[in-house]
């Protein structure tokens, strides 16, 4: 799915990007230019701004209002949404700093770019083909895996199953 965030929604943005979805985010895309963005290309806006939702969809684009405390709670309201799933597959996952579709690197590519004990303990690496991130399934991981499931219980428990 493809979305444009305003200012205030960076980590919800790294998020999707990590679950697969085109985001586009920038703190220095004014309110006009989400709307441009967000008409011209197709994309949900996604937002924190009551006034600029209440713009957007009186201009018949697509928004959702993000309310929630955390990021467990916000995800499981997008997904309920727009039918999204609440996973990261790292096939499909896209680079959380630059939105671009990351791709399984050889170890032996990245050897240099990453911590020796990360390269000893860690066999599988992703990087980002346009901005040059590597990324590995560390000790932030369980963390990750946990924001995402406490997302699919409150998406469950709204939903009324």
């Amino acid at each position: 799915m493809k979305f444009v965030a305003d200012g205030m929604l960076g980590s919800l943005s790294r998020w999707l990007r990590m679950m697969g979805h085109n985001v586009e985010y920038s703190i220095s895309l004014n309110d006009d230019k989400l709307l441009a963005l967000a008409k011209e290309e197709g994309r949900v806006l996604l937002t924190r701004d009551l006034e600029l939702y209440k713009r957007s969809t009186a201009r018949g684009i697509d928004a959702f209002y993000v309310d929630g405390k955390n990021e467990a709670e916000r995800l499981a309201a997008i997904a309920g949404r727009f039918g999204i799933g609440l996973e990261v597959d790292l096939r499909s996952s896209r680079c959380p700093r630059c939105n671009t579709a990351i791709q399984k690197a050889a170890k032996t590519c990245i050897s240099d770019r990453v911590e020796k004990n990360t390269f000893v303990h860690y066999a599988e690496f992703w990087e980002c083909p346009k901005c040059g991130k590597v990324y590995w399934q560390g000790a932030h991981w369980p963390k990750i895996l946990a924001t995402l499931e406490e997302a699919k219980t409150r998406l469950k428990n709204n939903a009324g199953v």
